[in-house]
This record gives structure tokens, sequence and C-alpha cells, in this order.
């Protein structure tokens, strides 16, 4: 029987997890969590890792220590690898996600894929797919069990079972830190403060403001609110102060796949597109008719952001019949 371990964070139930307790039910006849939260799961992440097919939950004993360092929940997971033997381990490829991998593969000796949009089975082997050089291009990496991946945010659409939930049993885990773990000790820790709007890594749909904004990102935030969507900007508005640095999407700030892209006033520099060319939908909005984003965008409006946005809110908040 294939076995599936996937890892689950303090940020659960978010978008991401669910999308790669998904992946895990395509891979594996059982599908096993490891908890990496300060405090023990609640009834509502239990019931939501059962709806999405996780039968059980291995909850580590952190014995005063964090699972937010990275060499502390990458022993956690190797101890409930050691625990389960699965054939595939799991986890969200964010900032985090992608450090506990590389200490993971450390562990166990395995290679270790992040960033992957996408995995399956051909034979013995576990296939991710993954795309680099900022979008430009396609791979596919084969490793051997257990393989250790990290499935980027937006890759796979997050889809419970359709019979009737798994109860999901509750397991303690004892793990046998190592001095290297005990060495670090977490002094503080703050939660970014929220926007209220989904995280623009994890965004279905993602509206990005340019330099063609002139600092107003009023309309931007408008348009990605009404489509339930992010906020993101090129490097220029974030140098200039008009957004935080957080949203910037490019090299230089974070990669984005999303299902819908818009851009407003964005001209295409390769430094921006590099971070947002694997979207599935581009749709741009500059008044530059020789802009290089036209280039590579699905649907392109010549126009003023202040002419073309109001009309688009307009047609989207009309009652439909």
């Amino acid at each position: 029987m294939t076995s599936v371990l996937v890892v689950l964070d303090h940020h659960f139930p978010s978008g991401p997890s669910t999308e790669v307790l998904t992946l895990a039910r395509s891979l594996g006849e059982t599908v096993t969590a490891v908890w990496l939260g300060e405090e023990a799961p609640c009834e509502e992440a239990l019931a939501l890792a059962g709806r999405y097919g996780a039968t059980n939950m291995l909850v580590p004993a952190f014995e005063g220590l964090s699972p937010h360092t990275a060499a502390v929940a990458a022993e956690a997971v190797a101890a409930a690898a050691r625990e389960v033997d699965p054939r595939v381990i799991l986890l969200t490829s964010s900032f985090a996600g992608k450090e506990i991998a590389a200490g993971l593969a450390v562990l166990l000796g395995r290679g270790a894929v992040v960033d992957a949009t996408g995995a399956r089975w051909e034979g013995d082997a576990l296939v991710a797919d993954k795309t680099v050089f900022g979008g430009s291009w396609s791979t596919t990496c084969a490793q051997q069990a257990p393989a250790i991946v990290a499935l980027k945010p937006t890759s796979v659409a997050a889809v419970a079972q359709e019979a009737q939930e798994t109860e999901t049993s509750v397991t303690p885990l004892t793990v046998e830190f190592s001095a290297r773990a005990r060495a670090v000790t977490l002094l503080e820790r703050t939660e970014r403060a929220g926007t209220g709007r989904v995280g623009l890594t994890e965004a279905r749909t993602v509206v990005v403001g340019g330099r063609g904004t002139d600092g107003d990102f009023t309309l931007v935030e408008e348009l990605a609110d009404e489509l339930g969507g992010a906020v993101g900007a090129t490097r220029v508005a974030t140098d200039e102060g008009w957004i935080d640095h957080s949203a910037q999407v490019g090299q230089t700030g974070v990669t984005i796949a999303p299902n819908l892209y818009i851009g407003l006033g964005v001209s295409g520099a390769i430094h921006h597109t590099a971070g947002m060319q694997a979207a599935g939908t581009i749709i741009a909005v500059t008044d530059d008719p020789d802009a290089p984003i036209f280039e590579m965008a699905d649907f392109g409006i010549v126009g003023t952001i202040e002419d073309v946005i109001p009309q688009t809110l307009e047609e989207l908040r009309r009652p439909r019949s």
C-alpha cells in the first residue's frame, strides 16, 4: 500500500495545505499528516484534514523547542517518515517549506524538488513537474522513494473527497532532537499583519500595478477585491514607495503562477515578467501600444487605467438576471 506523508504547519487550514492534501490522494492509498504547530491541532484542523483524505495526524512532542526553526521542523518530519515509511513526502513550497525540504533531504539522504507544479508516478519513480528560468522552461524531475516534493501554491485545485469525509485519528510522536536542533533558540516571532486579501503567492487571480498607476493603487485594489484576488506590484512601484516591497513580483520579488494575471500600467520589463510569465492567462492594460507585455499577453487593451478599469468594475458589479 502506497503511503504519502503530508506536512501541515500552523497556517493550516489554508489553500496551499489543502492543495497538497489533494495531490497526496492522487499519489497514494494512505495519507498521513504530520503537524508542525506549536499548539495541538484543533477540531477544525482535524475535520478539514479528514475531508481532504488524511487518515492519521502525527503530533510531535517538541519539548519546548519551536517548530518554526527549520532544523527542529525537519527532524520532526524525518521522525514521522521513519514512523510511517512513506513513498512520498509532500510540503507546501513556501519559504519555510523549502527550507524544511532541504533539511529533510539531508537527513534522509534523498533529493528534493521544490516549487513543483505537479507530480505523478511513472513506474517506481515519482516524476515532479517544475518550471525554471522564470517560467520559460518546463522540466521533469524523477525521484526514487521516499521522494520529497514541495508543491508550489495554486498548482493544484483543492478538491475535498466526494465520499463521506475520513475520520482523522491523532497519534503522539516522540522525536529525539539532535544537539544541532537544540542549538537554536527562537527569541521572537512576529506575524506579518494581514491585509484581508489572499496571499500573493497563493492567489489564483493577481492584479498588478506598475508605473502607469502614478502611485494610485485604488483601482488596482478595487479590481483585485472584486475578483477575490491579490494585489501585486512592479519594482518601480515598490521602489517609489507606492506599495510595500512584499507586493513586488519579479526577479527580485516573488514568483507567481496564478490562473489569471492582470497588469495595470505594467510595461513588461524582463525583471518583472520573469516572475509572472507562468500565469495561465495574462491580461494587460496600458496606454503604451509598444509595451513589451503585449507580446506575451493573451488579451491586451491599449488605454489608460482610469478609462478602462471603472468600466470593468461597473460591468463586474452589474446585477445578473
